[in-house]
């Protein structure tokens, strides 16, 4: 058996209700993190709207005219995580806004290097949960997925899964009687799904990331080409 405990994780809750009340991404991203707390993993739940993030693409909001902006020190938190998983509710068909603020400002921060010269993502793990009373589970997971990947993320196979339930109004997934928590296909993918994430989590960090080969920016920076066919392009 693979020991995994030397991963952290990091879960995103995009929902658009503020802590208390109940979240139902919340409750199918539940599932994903206590398997992965079964392994060992350091797991920890962020609900982003119960902080003041400011929107844009800039790392600190603050020095853009915004008077706060909690995401510098959410950001040290995903920074620290191997592994990150964005949960969201579908909204007419979307990801929801705070999904979408998530992504602008994972983007600010995707030209940070690592130590060898990688674009700062490089070496880490993404999946994606969804709930919703709509359609719209592979859009809204194609969507941040790709997201994901364009800033540097390794993105698993079946790197997602989600609950509907019949589509338009009706019973939310920890809805009494809802069947989401017992239906097999979306437990069976949110399973799959966490120990993707863990088994690409674990190759990468133990390998040391990715290798830098072909892919250092501050290498090609310096003039190295990679080996680029057009000789004149310097």
């Amino acid at each position: 058996m693979t020991d995994y405990s030397d991963l952290k994780a990091t879960f995103i809750n995009c929902t658009l209700k503020k802590s208390p009340d109940v979240s139902n991404t919340e409750g199918l991203m539940k599932v994903s993190q206590a398997v992965m707390e079964k392994q060992g993993v350091a797991a920890e739940t962020i609900r982003l709207v119960d902080h003041r993030i400011a929107p844009g693409v800039y790392p600190d909001m603050r020095e853009h005219g915004w008077d706060r902006d909690d995401w510098p020190e959410i950001w040290q938190r995903v920074k620290a995580a191997d592994i990150l998983v964005v949960g969201t509710p579908i909204w007419l068909g979307e990801e929801s806004s705070v999904a979408r603020m998530l992504i602008e400002r994972l983007y600010a921060q995707s030209g940070d290097m690592n130590e060898k010269g990688q674009y700062g993502y490089y070496g880490k793990v993404g999946g994606c949960l969804v709930t919703g009373n709509e359609d719209g589970i592979k859009h809204v997971a194609m969507s941040v997925l790709y997201a994901l990947q364009h800033v540097g993320y390794t993105i698993p196979p079946q790197a997602d899964a989600g609950w509907i339930g019949e589509a338009g109004p009706g019973p939310s997934y920890l809805d009494a009687g809802s069947g989401g928590p017992q239906n097999d296909f979306t437990q069976r993918n949110t399973t799959f799904m966490s120990w993707n994430l863990m088994h690409m989590a674990a190759l990468l960090k133990r390998a040391g990331g990715l290798p830098a080969q072909g892919n250092s920016r501050r290498d090609w920076d310096a003039g190295e080409r990679f080996d680029h066919p057009n000789p004149e392009y310097r």
